[in-house]
């Protein structure tokens, strides 16, 4: 297979970002299809029940699966910087930087979540019918972040380079292997939630090997001498710098979701169910936002190794029209025909469901705008080399969904926990547009002059 790396430091940006994006936006849906598989199977052939224990770690699967991700993101952001400026010495150091930052940090994260799980369950509301599954469940995804963090750093490793099909490809292929685990493990060999956790975790380390055995295989650029393998301390420095405030964004959202979780617990197993099927749906739709966002972080560090201001510019602009003309058409979807997707996930209690799943996706389905400017602003400052920025638009994220959860759970509201993102999404996203107004207008201009950007 031949290796295709991207210069996207050239050529029209809004092709550019609508070619490498396209890609991104399919691996992400292929991604959602582990969750969505666990969640479809699990909810046809183990019950409701079983549906709800899946869906009620879901904020748990984010922070570990956002962790992962923007940790991993975050320290080859360097990467893209070095290969847009053409120092392909330094770019090898900053993989081998970041593969060693990633597997200290995984063992670490691994060992944290299994020691910690079961009180965290309790402190987070879990109903005690479904506490024993869900516990289950998300204890073996615990123990595969190794998993994760593998396919996550290799596949952005190769986005970095401007390769965003190579991942593409090798998720299709270990998210059809998922489904076929879910099945045979689930209904053969009646594993239940533990066998769609077993499924997941096998499937996401097939997709990180096949990334392995591409890149030693297939990308010249990329094969890694003795020296490559003792990175400077300063490097490091600069990739922590950069990945430990991105996956914190991450977290920071996830403590969001965390308390929404908390509030809809109380609610009951049954719209627990109708608010994970509903998410589902959600997430499906708006991965575009993420690859939208993933792309700009690329697109930004390229042209930010080039030091061309005017260029940045004019990506940003070229994405924004993208995500707004993308968040009208998911937007006439979700509000009209989503709640039908609700029969993927639930063979009882049907109609009682899908009014609950179509409450959700109206609340969020009218603010997609600005979720499209949260990933695709708050993502394209990282790959600029701002960490602190990003991350304070988190804790915007995190106040507009804990007052509004807060509130819901108080008043015991469906509707008021389906308006808590939304509400995180309108304020993080006014903050993002200043931050983005500053770093362009004064702070690129600092650092071409010879200053360091803030951290």
């Amino acid at each position: 297979m031949k290796a295709v790396q991207q210069d996207m430091t050239s050529g029209s940006p809004m092709k550019i970002i609508l070619s490498f994006t396209l890609p991104i936006f399919l691996g992400n849906v292929f991604q959602q299809f582990y969750n969505m598989a666990d969640a479809v199977i699990v909810g046809k052939f183990v019950g409701t029940g079983a549906l709800a224990a899946v869906g009620s770690t879901g904020t748990i699967m984010f922070l570990i699966y956002g962790f992962v991700v923007g940790m991993t993101a975050g320290f080859t952001v360097l990467t893209a910087q070095k290969f847009g400026a053409g120092d392909m010495e330094t770019m090898r150091k900053t993989v081998a930087g970041a593969a060693i930052l990633s597997l200290i940090i995984g063992i670490i994260l691994t060992a944290a979540f299994m020691i910690f799980m079961r009180p965290w369950l309790v402190l987070m509301n879990t109903p005690e019918d479904i506490f024993n599954d869900a516990y289950s469940y998300i204890m073996i995804i615990s123990a595969g972040i190794l998993a994760q963090m593998l396919y996550n750093l290799l596949a952005s490793i190769l986005r970095a380079l401007g390769n965003s099909r190579v991942p593409l490809y090798f998720l299709i292929l270990s998210a059809l292997l998922n489904v076929v685990l879910d099945l045979v493990l689930i209904i053969v060999f009646h594993m239940g939630t533990a066998g769609a956790a077993v499924a997941t975790v096998i499937s996401q380390g097939v997709s990180g090997l096949l990334c392995l055995v591409y890149i030693v295989k297939a990308v010249p650029v990329l094969r890694m001498k003795r020296e490559d393998w003792h990175p400077a301390g300063a490097l490091l420095k600069t990739q922590l710098r950069i990945g430990v405030p991105m996956a914190l964004q991450y977290s920071i959202t996830a403590i969001g979701t965390m308390m929404v979780q908390s509030a809809l617990n109380i609610l009951g197993s049954t719209l627990v169910a109708a608010f994970t099927a509903a998410s589902k749906i959600e997430q499906v739709v708006t991965q575009a936002y993420v690859a939208m966002g993933t792309t700009m972080a690329t697109y930004g560090a390229q042209n930010m190794g080039a030091g061309d201001i005017s260029r940045i510019r004019k990506g940003f602009r070229s994405c924004t029209i993208l995500g707004v003309i993308y968040s009208v058409a998911a937007t006439a979807l979700v509000m009209t025909v989503g709640k039908y997707m609700t029969y993927l996930f639930v063979s009882e209690d049907v109609a009682l469901i899908m009014d609950s799943v179509d409450i959700y996706l109206k609340c969020v389905g009218i603010f997609f705008v600005p979720l499209a400017v949260v990933n695709i602003y708050r993502n394209g400052i990282q790959g600029l080399g701002y960490g602190l920025l990003p991350m304070m638009a988190g804790v915007a994220e995190l106040a507009g969904r804990g007052i509004v959860a807060v509130i819901a759970a108080g008043q015991r509201s469906y509707t008021g926990v389906c308006l808590a993102s939304p509400a995180a999404w309108v304020l993080a996203g006014a903050l993002l547009l200043g931050m983005y107004y500053y770093v362009v207008n004064i702070g690129l201009k600092k650092i071409f002059r010879g200053r360091s950007p803030e951290s």
